[in-house]
């Protein structure tokens, strides 16, 4: 018999300063995106900019549309900001021209983002499962398997020209690279999540 008890991401859900977070990630999020399209820098052409719009703003709308159908309480503010994140980080990248100025920004980020994801797996995931049981290798493979559709997705944007993504440049070592970095940064992510949001170890001890 194992003692059950509450993860510790509802109560960071309930922590004003998440909610906060939350709300300047969304906020961060939509600014970038009419900067992007309203102005249309030159940083940004090429870039499929508004192809990416409502792509990287439906997570921003989709939690808290099934947050208020199902009723979730505490709101999952945690999971929320998590999952808007990457996409903020890639549009900011963008926005502010890293990606060309700086080649290992696409590194670095491809490794942050699959943290953030992964994490935000199990934000929502730990808010009704309370073991830890393979939780580090559900997000791991989570993570790896969104990264595989992720390069699909881009390698179908960058051939069809969809949006205007000529700008994409990808290459077959950068698919690898985009591969290993981001499955590794899953893994940390599912990592540091069970660790910073999942329940504590002495809910698994029997009794």
């Amino acid at each position: 018999m194992s003692t059950v008890a509450p993860t510790r991401v509802l109560e960071v859900d309930v922590d004003p300063r998440t909610r906060v977070v939350n709300a300047a990630v969304k906020l961060a999020l939509v600014a970038s995106f009419v900067i992007a399209i309203g102005f249309a820098p030159d940083t940004v052409e090429g870039k499929a900019m508004g192809f990416r719009a409502p792509l990287f703003l439906a997570p921003a709308v989709l939690v808290p549309v099934l947050a208020r159908r199902r009723d979730w309480r505490p709101y999952p503010h945690t999971a929320d900001a998590l999952v808007s994140a990457p996409f903020l980080l890639d549009t900011l990248g963008n926005l502010f021209g890293f990606y060309d100025r700086y080649a290992v920004t696409d590194d670095v980020l491809h490794a942050i983002n699959w943290i953030l994801l992964v994490a935000a797996f199990h934000a929502f995931r730990f808010r009704n499962v309370h073991h830890r049981g393979d939780a580090v290798l559900l997000g791991y493979g989570f993570g790896a398997l969104a990264i595989i559709w992720w390069e699909v997705l881009e390698w179908a944007v960058s051939e069809d020209g969809v949006g205007g993504a000529g700008g994409l440049a990808l290459t077959y070592e950068d698919t690898v690279a985009d591969l290993f970095l981001s499955s590794t940064g899953g893994l940390v992510g599912s990592i540091l999540a069970l660790a910073w949001l999942g329940p504590a170890k002495s809910a698994d001890l029997p009794r």
